[in-house]
This record gives structure tokens, C-alpha cells and sequence, in this order.
């Protein structure tokens, strides 16, 4: 038998507004009337209908998280994050997956189907405009591992991909490769173009360095191992940045299976410092992005919006460093 709010009114002596306030957060309510709801409630076994609570505060709480990349492990990691972040704050998380979704108006159309209070769009792949959309049609919104602009027009926060891009090249120079490689995820993506202008930037200081690249179909296993057996036809660079680590474990999969080892005979970085990354028996050398922090910075920016809807936007960037593993030679 589901219990009233009304019955816990009369088991608590007060009236059925005390017991709604006593659950709506920040509404005014005594201690003492407080005591007695939640005493009577517990007896009772009663929980607050939240969503009958909306349809009187107007505010679902309702948070879609927004991503369009499945095949990626990494977001697995992002996603626990984020759903335990927002439930901390008494938001609920709206999983949506948008894989091989490309308009921002049917995706709009469907989130406001749930009557979101807000959306975070956790794409790095995703075009700038993707999320604006959402802030077009009034909804509260803030790009998640979004492409860096210095005037941003929605609240983005991730990381600085060209520098990665420098940094991955920097990294292989240091350690003596000549000959290098670039293996980015779709050639549309905003974050394999932004890292690949970053390593061709640094490459072209460096007129000893031989750079060669080439796209994966998506960021994933299948696609970085058959990028690498691709390389392997067409002729290997001593060392490749494989924009992303799941492109790298791919990629470590195809070397190892034409009898090659890594770090010894092919030197690979990748980006992202995804758990599996330190696995024994991949031990990958990557760039650590900070996802705790990305994550933390924009459920602290979504919850700021919510109270004020107004807040101008801003890009928040986090710097990130390399980790050293097992898969490439040691500095030269």
C-alpha cells in the first residue's frame, strides 16, 4: 500500500503543506515540525513522490547527460562520475545516447519530451554548435570535454587538445624517434583535428622529424587495431600518437600480433589515462586527462546555472601530463 502524504500529516499532527515542505529542499519548515514529519514518516515507511513534487515546484530536477560515443570504455568511467556527482546534489541523471546522431533539434525535441532542467553534453567529438542549440531553446546547458574557445557561448570545459597534440610530439622527439605517426578517430571530430594540429604544429619545429597520419572510422578497439593493420601494409613509423587510449589498445593488439612489441620495436602514446591503460599487459604510455576534476567543474557549473539561469559563459581548462609506461623507449 503506497502511504500518503496525508497520512503522515495526521500521524505527525501538522498540516499535509509542513510534511511537503519538510521534503522540498530549502523550503522553510521548524525543527520541531521537521522532527515530528520525519519521525512519522519512518514509522510509516513513506517516501516523497519527486515527481509529483515537480509538478508543484515546476523543477524536476531532471539532468540529461548527453553523449554520442558508446564504443569508447573511457566513458564508462565518465559516466559513473557524473551520475553519482549529480545524486549528490538531489539531481537525476538522464542517460541519452546520441550515437550517430548529427542534428541538435531532434535531440532537443527529445529531451524536452522529459522535461529536463538542464543538459551536459559529454562529447568530445561533438561540434560547437550541438550544444548551443540546447542554450537557444532555454535549456541550461554546458559542454563536457568540449573544443576550447577563449569567447565561449555556452559553459565548456575539458581540456587543451592542440597542447596534447604538442605534447604527445615533444614526448616521441625526446625519446629519439625520427619517423612518427599521427592516428586520430574520425577526421570530423573537433578533438582529433585539434590534436593533430597540435602535433603537426610541433612537428614542423623540427626538420629531422618525418610525421606521417591517418583517421580511424571512430574511437575505438576495432578501429584502432585496424588502423594499425593498415600501417602495418603500408609501412611503420618507429612511434605513433594514437589520439585517444582505446585507438591505442587497438593499436598494441595489431603490433603484437604481427610479433612486434611495444616500446621496443613501436613506440605508442596515447591520451586519456583510462583505467585499462595501466592493465598488466598493456601498460600504456598516455596522457593523463584529469576526467575527476572535468567532471566535478561541470556538475559545479550546471548547479550554478539552475540557480542562476543568466550566468555568463566561460571555458575552464585543465592541464594534463604525461604517464610513463611501458610503451615507449626510454628517454634518449
Amino acid at each position: 500500500m503506497v502511504i500518503t502524504l496525508k497520512e503522515v500529516a495526521e500521524r505527525a499532527g501538522v498540516s499535509r503543506s509542513a510534511v511537503s515542505r519538510t521534503f522540498t529542499k530549502g523550503a522553510s519548515v521548524s525543527a520541531k515540525t521537521r522532527r515530528k514529519v520525519e519521525k512519522a514518516a519512518q514509522e510509516l515507511g513513506y517516501s516523497p513522490n519527486v515527481l509529483a513534487r515537480s509538478l508543484n515546484t515546476g523543477r524536476t530536477s531532471l539532468i540529461g547527460l548527453v553523449s554520442n560515443n558508446f564504443h569508447n570504455p573511457i566513458f564508462l568511467e565518465i559516466f559513473d562520475q557524473f551520475t553519482r556527482g549529480l545524486q549528490e546534489r538531489d539531481l537525476r541523471p538522464l542517460l541519452v545516447n546520441l550515437s550517430d546522431e548529427t542534428d541538435p533539434e531532434k535531440s532537443v525535441r527529445m529531451l524536452r519530451q522529459y522535461s529536463v532542467d538542464g543538459v551536459i553534453v559529454a562529447s568530445s567529438t561533438l561540434p560547437s554548435d550541438f550544444a548551443l542549440a540546447f542554450r537557444d531553446a532555454g535549456v541550461a546547458v554546458v559542454h563536457a570535454f568540449g573544443k576550447y574557445t577563449s569567447s565561449p557561448k555556452v559553459h565548456i570545459v575539458g581540456i587543451d587538445n592542440v597542447e596534447c597534440g604538442r605534447m604527445a610530439l615533444r614526448t616521441l622527439a625526446q625519446r629519439g624517434y625520427s619517423k612518427v605517426g599521427f592516428i586520430g578517430g574520425p577526421a570530423s571530430a573537433t578533438s582529433t583535428q585539434d590534436r593533430m594540429a597540435g602535433f603537426l604544429d610541433e612537428a614542423s619545429r623540427n626538420a629531422q622529424l618525418t610525421v606521417a597520419h591517418r583517421f580511424a572510422e571512430n574511437y575505438s578497439f576495432d578501429a584502432g587495431r585496424l588502423a594499425m593493420q593498415q600501417q602495418l601494409q603500408d609501412g611503420l613509423a618507429e612511434a605513433y600518437f594514437c589520439a585517444d587510449d582505446v585507438l591505442s589498445i587497438g593499436a598494441l593488439s595489431a603490433l603484437r600480433d604481427h610479433g612486434l612489441t611495444p616500446g621496443r620495436d613501436v613506440g605508442i602514446i596515447g591520451l586519456n589515462d583510462m583505467e585499462m591503460a595501466g592493465w598488466a599487459g598493456i601498460d600504456l604510455t598516455t596522457i593523463h586527462q584529469p576526467i575527476k576534476q572535468i567532471v566535478s567543474s561541470s556538475i559545479e557549473l550546471m548547479a550554478a546555472m539552475l540557480s542562476e539561469p543568466d550566468r555568463y559563459p566561460e571555458a575552464r581548462l585543465f592541464p594534463c601530463r604525461v604517464i610513463e609506461r611501458g610503451t615507449l623507449r626510454p628517454v634518449n
